[in-house]
């Protein structure tokens, strides 16, 4: 959420973020009268809790009486307007960066590097959907008939290599001197801290999703109405709340937590795309990592997050291009987003993969998440989160990147010690 002062000084800003994003009916200008008609309600409130206290110290009765029902039809006016303010200002997105690119859509997006070389094969190479079946290793059939469409079994050397790749993740992450090398690498002054390993809750209650900027469009979300509990569609919406309603001292900062956790996804404006093997499911899993850094930090933060992704894209040597994302494809709460597409030869294509979302102190504002600085003052912390893997969409890269025209998959060598196979054959 924006803050007042930010929209009143900044009001030719937010109205283009609010038209770049795509986002309609929202009312600035009504916003701005609520905002100042709090602030005078607030005042108010001040002076009439003066007056009640030197009517109470001079024991006028019949003025205290009189103040005390002055004050509650002010506090209920005050928490009239401000109900009505905060049904707008959540509704306003997040501010784009300055270097976003402006698009309606997708096509707008900017492709800024790419890594790898794309496969070159003796033969025409298969999509994961012909070879997993083939390899008895991915059975959408059976889960059509047991669960619907969009579900899948991962079986034998598959599901092996799944949890190969998240305990590849946790070792990593768990590195200070590894995450030390990644930022040097990447050209970054940076506090290495280690990130803390979570397997978080899967449900959450709708009003915390709110407060995330994360349950629009509910549409996409399985939301059990009788509980008032959601469906995470990623790990991050259970890790970013875990500081919610805190004051975080400066000096802990930053802190980075790395989650795995199955998502689920209704994917309701996808009917009919990408119907055919593992690439847009109901049920997934992903490794998320989630950071709170100093607001001076927040692009940085970012940066390194996606020099992580690459560090582990180019262990897993699958070719891939790194996207900024333009103001019309990237997410209401993003001030700035990238997005890595990794080559699929199967499908001749590059598809998303990672993305990395950077939301500054937009979330944290909702959240009431805080860092109180060492010179005392208190403002909201800023927050990352990043894909570590869509293992689902990992997992595809990998078979139809390592494939053999005898159709084995050729394991790669960092995940080889973690699943327990080199190659994946009939």
């Amino acid at each position: 959420m924006l803050d007042v002062k930010f929209i009143r000084e900044n009001l030719d800003i937010v109205k283009a973020a609010i038209a770049n994003k795509n986002k309609k009916d929202i009312d600035i200008d009504r916003a701005l009268v609520l905002a100042e008609e709090r602030r005078e309600l607030s005042l108010k409130i001040t002076e009439l809790n003066r007056q009640k206290n030197v009517a109470a110290q001079s024991r006028d009765i019949e003025a205290g009486t009189r103040i005390k029902n002055e004050s509650r039809e002010v506090e209920d006016k005050h928490a009239a307007v401000e109900k009505e303010l905060v049904s707008i200002l959540i509704k306003i997105p997040n501010i784009p960066s300055p270097d976003t690119p402006v698009g309606a859509d997708e096509s707008g997006n900017k492709v800024i590097r790419s890594w790898g070389e794309k496969p070159v094969f003796t033969f025409t190479p298969k999509a994961h959907w012909d070879l997993g079946p083939e390899l008895g290793i991915i059975n959408t059939q059976k889960a059509a008939n047991i669960s619907g469409a969009r579900f899948s079994y991962l079986m034998g050397p598959l599901a092996r290599l799944q949890f190969g790749l998240i305990q590849y993740v946790f070792s990593t992450l768990s590195d200070s001197s590894i995450l030390n090398q990644i930022a040097s690498q990447a050209g970054l002054s940076i506090d290495a801290k280690a990130f803390v390993p979570v397997i978080p809750p899967v449900f959450m209650r709708s009003q915390v999703m709110n407060r995330m900027a994360r349950l629009d469009p509910i549409e996409d979300r399985f939301y059990f109405e009788k509980d008032d509990l959601v469906l995470v569609g990623s790990a991050e919406h259970t890790l970013g709340p875990l500081h919610m309603d805190e004051i975080i001292p400066e000096q802990n900062l930053p802190i980075r937590y790395v989650g795995y956790s199955t998502a689920f996804r209704r994917e309701a404006g996808s009917y009919g795309k990408d119907t055919k093997g593992i690439l847009r499911q109901h049920q997934f899993d992903k490794i998320e990592m989630e950071t709170f850094t100093k607001p001076e930090e927040g692009y940085k933060e970012q940066d390194f997050l996606v020099a992580i992704q690459e560090h582990f894209m180019q262990a897993l040597k699958l070719p891939y291009q790194v996207v900024l994302v333009c103001t019309g494809d990237m997410g209401f709460p993003d001030q700035r987003q990238m997005d890595i597409e990794t080559w699929m030869p199967g499908q001749d294509t590059y598809r998303e993969t990672h993305s990395s979302d950077y939301v500054g102190g937009f979330q944290a504002r909702r959240l009431n998440t805080r860092v109180k600085r060492t010179d005392g003052s208190i403002e909201p912390v800023h927050m990352n989160d990043a894909t570590v893997f869509a293992i689902g969409r990992i997992l595809i890269a990998i078979i139809e990147n390592n494939q053999t025209e005898d159709g084995s998959i050729i394991i790669p060598e960092v995940l080889r010690p973690y699943a327990g196979v080199d190659v994946i054959k009939k």
